[in-house]
């Protein structure tokens, strides 16, 4: 009888231990699953899944149609794109929400000839980069001075809280939706500067408001970059640095290099005293646009102090010594897989 009782308590022992050691490899198995998941949306160097996909080069294929289509040439736009209303307007260019063949589009159009060179390099970088991470080029004109565009209706990231206030879009404003457009940003930023056409800095990002004004939200909420009129080229073999714009820049925002070094002294600007710089400006902004995407939403101080570290190094006031896009891009994506996965954990325990 004695012995009847031990072999069942061994028996009951070992299923237990089988148990805990099947729960276990189960909980293994999944928390691996939602690793390569989530390594499969945010693979670093790998781009987004995008309409562009199995398109051509100068071709565009838009959400709801079917095949790609030859970017628009000055015939066919004269004739099939028709201007709705005015969306938006600047000392550069105006820009008109338009429709062609049933898809909605953003028309582009140059205000004053004072920015020509500013305009033709702003379409040959569209023509140049477009990938998921920029606006999809539609067609363009140079005899009537249009690029047209993929009209994005949220329109840009100054936007951000005044879409996700309204009703049906709440449900989106979760640290995991704003930490992903973090994600896009820096993936931008890491575009940019390895792209097929050399080493480009974003100088339109002077202030953090003009910064957010060169992204357009899209309707799955992620970004675009999408004003590309000044991206001028560093290339350190050729000991070619930038300078963004032959103004004065102030403020806390640009980063210490962007700034007139001998203001203090008295000495009066001169932008051919101005020393040139490099991509690294684009790094320092980076944690002030990343608070403001974060906002302030249940889980974002956990996701600032993860980022602490980083972000440390992103103000470095060497530009030596902050990191390159990729490696805050790599941070970025390991704090949000971790807090999905510390998440997932969690809610399984419950």
């Amino acid at each position: 009888m004695q012995s009847t009782v031990g072999h069942r308590s061994r028996t009951t022992v070992a299923c237990g231990v089988t148990v805990v050691g099947v729960c276990a490899a189960a909980l293994l198995l999944a928390n691996v699953l939602l690793y390569l998941y989530l390594d499969s949306v945010y693979h670093t160097g790998e781009q987004q899944v995008s309409p562009l996909v199995g398109c051509g080069p100068q071709h565009f294929k838009m959400p709801t149609m079917k095949n790609c289509t030859p970017w628009l040439q000055c015939s066919q736009i004269n004739a099939e794109v028709h201007k709705l209303k005015l969306i938006g307007q600047g000392a550069m260019k105006k820009v008109y929400l338009a429709e062609w063949r049933g898809q909605k589009v953003a028309v582009s159009i140059l205000s004053s000839l004072d920015y020509w060179e500013d305009f033709l390099h702003g379409l040959s970088m569209l023509q140049a980069l477009q990938s998921p991470q920029v606006v999809q080029l539609v067609g363009f004109c140079l005899e009537d001075y249009i690029i047209v565009t993929e009209h994005h209706p949220f329109g840009s990231l100054l936007n951000l809280d005044s879409v996700l206030a309204k009703e049906q879009h709440q449900q989106h404003n979760t640290w995991q939706m704003r930490l992903r457009l973090a994600i896009d940003y820096v993936s931008v930023l890491h575009y940019l500067h390895n792209s097929p056409v050399g080493r480009r800095v974003m100088c339109d990002s002077n202030s953090l408001e003009k910064t957010l004004s060169q992204f357009l939200l899209t309707n799955d909420f992620h970004l675009v970059v999408n004003d590309l009129d000044a991206l001028p080229e560093v290339d350190l073999s050729r000991n070619l640095l930038v300078k963004c714009g032959h103004r004065e820049l102030t403020g806390d925002f640009v980063a210490p290099e962007q700034l007139w070094p001998f203001r203090n002294n008295g000495k009066p600007f001169s932008d051919n005293l101005m020393p040139e710089y490099d991509e690294k400006t684009d790094i320092w902004k980076i944690p002030d646009v990343t608070w403001f995407l974060m906002g302030r939403v249940s889980g974002g101080d956990l996701v600032h102090f993860h980022l602490f570290q980083i972000h440390e190094r992103c103000k470095k006031k060497d530009p030596k010594f902050r990191p390159s896009a990729l490696d805050v891009l790599k941070v970025y994506k390991s704090v949000y897989s971790s807090m999905v996965r510390d998440g997932a954990g969690f809610r399984d325990m419950l």
